[in-house]
């Protein structure tokens, strides 16, 4: 018998203290780092971390690298030698680009070749799980085990946490209840939380579709500047307010809205996208400078929740071909694209232009 947590569970751990600019102590084969991130690093801890001697590192994605003109050495992340003078308003402006235009002059960085990038590649992937910039500070440890304990700090087994974090977590179904809607007095909300202790999505069931038909499905990622606030720079709230009115006026649907803003990289992050657009950049360049691909929504959880209500046909509601290809490639027969073209207007036309250029979106 056994009380302590299982990897799963000290991941979710490592993301709140990450968000609260706690470090974590990453253990791989006897060796490990302590591991900060970047964005909620803090003056003290920096000057903490060097009090305890050898190179701090800056790890930032290939991605961000490409902007600083850092090479990456390991291909798709860059291992940055923190200098001894470097504060932490420089560390947190090689992992932000808020100030890159006005404050082009960063380096030159010198970035590390020599060993393995294993433990920096788990440290940028927890750091984006914790909607994060993805940047990591990490500093060798010869007893990452014994200096986790002595600091109280959450010793993650990088080993095993590094293909649970790029894998898709099952979402289990927690509760289900009636709920009319404006489009529908026949609805019925359920309620799924992803077992990594991530944010809880919802699947929005219109009439009593048949199990064994195909059904009208939408899916949706959360974007509360257009679904609530009716932001004019996207289509999203349009798109959500168009699927779930064809739903009802069919009188029967599945709309799933996974929280995963702002392409799966959060609202701040998505915000400091939209700060770096103001500055000329499309929303594509804007993901890249910040260090994100173009887009880190996880899609197969869509699938996974349709499967466990039944469902293994769709009509879906999209303009987007990546998600067409990850249904069928996660056992959700695509039977018919419906498109949705909703919610153009002049702030949002040179965004839905990029999304249909550079990703291949069919507006």
């Amino acid at each position: 018998m056994s009380f302590a947590p299982n990897v799963t569970e000290i991941i979710a751990r490592a993301r709140a203290d990450l968000r609260m600019g706690v470090p974590v102590v990453l253990m791989s084969g006897g060796k490990g780092a302590i591991m900060m991130a970047a964005e909620t690093l803090d003056p003290q801890r920096l000057a903490d971390l060097r009090v305890l001697g050898g190179q701090p590192i800056l790890a930032i994605t290939a991605r961000r690298a490409e902007t600083l003109k850092a090479r990456a050495y390991d291909g798709d992340l860059a291992r940055v030698r923190i200098p001894d003078d470097a504060t932490c308003a420089w560390v947190q402006s090689i992992a932000d680009p808020a100030d890159d235009l006005s404050n082009p002059m960063k380096g030159p960085l010198q970035t590390s070749r020599e060993g393995a990038a294993d433990l920096n590649r788990v440290a940028i992937a927890l750091a984006k799980s914790a909607r994060l910039l993805p940047a990591a500070v990490l500093l060798d440890q010869a007893n990452p085990a014994g200096f986790a304990a002595a600091n109280l700090l959450t010793a993650v087994p990088a080993d095993l946490a590094g293909p649970i974090l790029l894998a898709s977590p099952q979402p289990h179904p927690v509760v289900a209840a009636r709920l009319p809607v404006e489009a529908s007095e026949a609805g019925r909300l359920h309620i799924y939380r992803p077992e990594d202790g991530g944010e809880e999505h919802y699947a929005f069931e219109v009439g009593a579709p048949a199990r064994d038909e195909p059904v009208l499905a939408r899916l949706h990622s959360a974007c509360f500047t257009g679904d609530v606030l009716g932001s004019l720079k996207c289509d999203c709230g349009p798109q959500l307010r168009g699927a779930l009115a064809q739903m009802g006026e069919t009188g029967a649907g599945v709309l799933l809205y996974l929280n995963q803003e702002g392409r799966g990289i959060g609202l701040a992050n998505k915000m400091r996208a939209y700060s770096l657009q103001d500055q000329g950049f499309d929303t594509v360049e804007a993901n890249h400078r910040l260090g994100f691909e173009d887009d880190e929504r996880d899609f197969k959880l869509g699938a996974k929740m349709l499967r466990s209500m039944g469902f293994s046909k769709v009509r879906l509601l999209t303009n987007n071909p990546r998600k067409i290809a990850m249904m069928e490639k996660n056992g959700i027969e695509v039977v018919d694209r419906v498109p949705l073209k909703v919610g153009e207007n002049r702030f949002n036309t040179d965004y839905l232009a990029t999304k249909a250029q550079k990703s291949g979106h069919m507006l």
